[in-house]
């Protein structure tokens, strides 16, 4: 009995972390860019108390052994880079990713890092930075009183200024892609940073190889769905609920033995 409440409380452990990322997923849906993540599970380590395939007494080979398993725990969250619906919005600064592909932004301390968020704003010179004030890679100035901005689907960046007719190019959004984008790390405010399982940027122009496109205009959505996420919830409460009661009936158990003297 003493063993089946240590298994059961790492059941509730691992049902406790599930909810907590539901409820991240939950709390992000309206966050541009999000991509949920969802939990994976292992079972813990086995006590053999007998070898399948052993001799018994009588002479004939035990088709099956005795195994007990100790629990489960958290293998691993993963994040699920599915497309996020897009949304227009008008305004010239705001580019969506259709398909593959981040962002490339500079951080404070110069390392650099990717987004799918495209709210892009312009500081007080006129560079293209994030909502955060982060710069975007490679730096896009836009002139002072241009008058029209336009960022094709293959990231060609160019204006219209006062008095001319013809657009000129500034600059060209470049994407970067990765092997296993899954094994980014996630670092907040929608950015992620390289680590040795994501592998290292495949620095590409919009369209290019298998990289997404630009939208202009657009901003790409978050892509939890919150009626899935919704039935994940009853399940993980379920199974909590369920866990729980078996550490109750251990303990039940505990008390009938312990009460066999009386």
């Amino acid at each position: 009995m003493i063993r089946s409440m240590y298994t059961a409380a790492t059941g509730m452990e691992a049902q406790q972390l599930y909810m907590d990322a539901i409820s991240n997923n939950l709390s992000n849906v309206n966050t541009n860019g999000f991509k949920r993540t969802k939990l994976e599970f292992q079972d813990l380590m086995y006590q053999t108390l007998r070898e399948p395939g052993v001799r018994n007494p009588e002479g004939g080979m035990s088709p099956a052994g005795i195994e007990v398993g100790l629990g489960v725990r958290a293998a691993a969250t993963q994040r699920i880079f599915q497309q996020g619906s897009l949304n227009q919005t008008t305004n010239p600064l705001d580019v969506a990713i259709q398909g593959e592909g981040f962002f490339q932004i500079y951080l404070p301390d110069g390392s650099m890092a990717y987004t799918r968020d495209g709210q892009f704003k312009l500081s007080a010179d006129g560079t293209l930075v994030t909502s955060s004030g982060q710069f975007l890679s490679p730096q896009i100035v836009v002139p002072s009183g241009a008058e029209k901005l336009t960022i094709t689907e293959d990231g060609l960046v160019s204006v219209v200024m006062p008095g001319e007719e013809t657009s000129t190019e500034i600059g060209r959004l470049e994407l970067a892609r990765f092997i296993n984008p899954s094994g980014l790390k996630a670092l907040g405010g929608g950015l992620y940073g390289v680590t040795d399982a994501s592998g290292l940027p495949i620095i590409q122009y919009p369209g290019e190889e298998g990289t997404g496109r630009l939208m202009q205009g657009y901003t790409e959505a978050s892509n939890v769905q919150i009626v899935e996420e919704m039935v994940n919830m009853i399940t993980a409460q379920r199974a909590f609920e369920i866990v729980s009661k078996s550490i109750q009936v251990s303990e039940e158990m505990l008390q009938i033995a312990n009460n066999l003297k009386r």
